[in-house]
């Protein structure tokens, strides 16, 4: 008897979850964050660099799965691999496909760009293959969206900027931070409160940089940051029962908001786009899993 072949949802949910697609909002907006302050330019520029940003994030995410299938067939027999719905050789082959197309369209930016998306794609490729063996792995991850910030300030009018530097490295803490809290998700035992305070480097930067008639504006979000952190922060430290990854979905969510600090953009319609991505990725998370 031949086994049921999946509906076309299924294997889309699939593809969905291998992915993680519910953190590709906090993908645009990483782009959308380095492009403006930049310079911004070419609206198709953007498109074309947002495009190749997924493809490498999509082929990351599959790496990792790929990878970790053993790991997966022990501890989280949910995942798509260990649980059937998908096989190991297919996964293999799409995240080659993903990683190839990304790397290839990032490339076509420029230069610099593409030597950037060298950098990124090691980057991706290092942490998938040495994220469970090294105790800096997290570094490794904050290395990869620091590449993505320089990646999309490079395809910009400008070319690369200082701003976009200072965020990406702003950015960069706040991953390293909820990347090792990230690490107790599944585990027992105490949490360390010293990630906690990686997560207000944006703030700290925002408050060095931004002078004049920014600073207000950036007192506001930076307040606004601070108070999402602190929400997502409760579910592990100050609830009855800890939920460390309520508090690192919601910290994935929010990367949306470290970015709209590094911009402080008019109102309209830049702020209002990188709202509408914070609101999709906590939407998406409700529907695909984010960690």
């Amino acid at each position: 008897m031949s086994l049921a072949q999946p509906s076309p949802f299924s294997l889309l949910r699939t593809l969905l979850v291998l992915g993680r697609a519910s953190n590709l909002p906090t993908v645009w907006s990483n782009c959308l964050a380095g492009w403006l302050l930049s310079g911004g330019g070419v609206w198709k520029n953007f498109l074309w660099l947002c495009f190749g940003a997924t493809c490498l994030y999509t082929g990351g995410m599959y790496l990792n799965d790929a990878i970790d299938a053993n790991f997966d067939l022990q501890f989280r027999r949910e995942r798509p691999i260990p649980s059937g719905a998908i096989k190991l050789e297919t996964v293999w082959l799409l995240s080659g496909a993903w990683l190839i197309v990304g790397m290839l369209m990032l490339a076509s930016l420029g230069k610099v760009t593409a030597l950037l998306a060298v950098c990124l794609l090691s980057c991706i490729v290092l942490y998938d293959f040495t994220h469970k063996a090294v105790p800096f792995s997290p570094a490794v991850m904050a290395a990869c969206r620091f590449f993505l910030y320089l990646v999309a300030s490079a395809s910009a009018a400008r070319g690369l900027s200082g701003w976009a530097t200072w965020s990406a490295l702003g950015l960069a803490a706040y991953i390293i931070g909820l990347s090792y809290l990230a690490r107790k998700e599944s585990t027992r035992g105490p949490v360390k409160h010293w990630p906690v305070y990686l997560l207000a480097t944006p703030i700290g930067i925002a408050a060095l940089l931004n002078d004049g008639d920014a600073r207000p504006r950036a007192a506001l979000l930076s307040v606004l940051l601070a108070l999402w952190i602190l929400r997502c922060l409760r579910q592990t430290f100050w609830s009855a029962e800890r939920n460390v990854g309520a508090t690192v979905s919601g910290l994935l969510a929010g990367i949306v908001l470290v970015d709209l600090l590094a911009v402080i953009p008019d109102p309209y319609p830049q702020g209002l786009i990188f709202l509408l991505l914070f609101g999709a990725g906590l939407l998406f998370q409700r529907i695909i899993p984010a960690t």
